[in-house]
């Protein structure tokens, strides 16, 4: 089997773009199916993006469940990867150092995880 990388990781929205950043998140709910059929290429079993406000500041956290070697979004063919690198660069605080939260553990039925291949 495969190993598994999961990461939960948290990055700043930059100040004034958070309605861009809904409407990001927006694009990538109505284009899901899209969304979807890339996933596989990057190796990606589960992604999901959370939103939170900490003292009128919005940050989105990532969490991933990825197989190892996955390939990189920047170098995808897809619209939809073309679009979320762009509200991404537009979004997304550079400044900001990037937080990535320590995986203690990770709990997944052996049916599930043996599907993750």
């Amino acid at each position: 089997m495969s190993k598994l990388h999961v990461e939960l990781e948290r990055f700043r929205v930059i100040v004034g773009k958070e309605e861009k950043a809904r409407e990001w998140m927006e694009f990538l709910t109505t284009h899901l199916e899209e969304v979807k059929k890339t996933l596989p290429t990057e190796k990606m079993y589960v992604e999901s993006i959370f939103e939170e406000t900490i003292e009128g500041v919005m940050y989105l956290y990532w969490v991933s469940y990825q197989g190892m070697q996955p390939g990189d979004v920047v170098f995808s063919d897809s619209l939809v990867d073309k679009k979320h690198l762009e509200f991404w660069n537009d979004c997304i605080d550079p400044v900001y150092p990037e937080s990535i939260l320590k995986t203690n553990v990770i709990m997944i039925q052996d049916k599930i995880r043996e599907k993750m291949n």
